[in-house]
């Protein structure tokens, strides 16, 4: 059984590589403040319950695939520190993924906002 000291043990460090990932990861820092102003239009443009969970998980996708991309990337580094086929291989595709997402956010985004920014409303 999980004890309370184990517990917060992992919320510290499940904290310290969000705070190392923030700090060293540009692009994290990017889309977390995309994320942001896409909170505050929720909030301008009164979004439905549904469309707020639609808008929360997507942010935390595109947010939580950037840290996996991260940690893939250290990981084969430490693997493989001079250049590898396969590690380069391992990273493109882990950025790939993080891409796939982010265009995904913006189609999201563009199905939420885009009417309300266009005068239309469609819900």
């Amino acid at each position: 059984m999980l004890s309370f000291k184990k517990l917060i043990q992992s919320f510290a460090f499940a904290y310290q590589g969000l705070k190392i990932s923030f700090c060293e990861e540009q692009n994290l820092r990017i889309e977390i403040f995309f994320g942001i102003i896409s909170i505050g239009m929720g909030f301008y443009f009164h979004l439905s319950r549904f469309e707020w969970m639609i808008l929360v998980v997507t942010i935390a996708l595109v947010i939580g695939a950037e840290i996996f991309n991260t940690a893939l990337e250290s990981i084969v580094d430490l693997a493989s520190p001079g250049i590898n086929p396969l590690a380069q291989k391992a990273k493109d595709a882990a950025a790939a993924a993080v891409l796939i997402f982010s265009f995904m956010a913006v189609i999201i985004g563009l199905i939420l906002f885009g009417p309300r920014l266009l005068g239309y409303n469609l819900f």
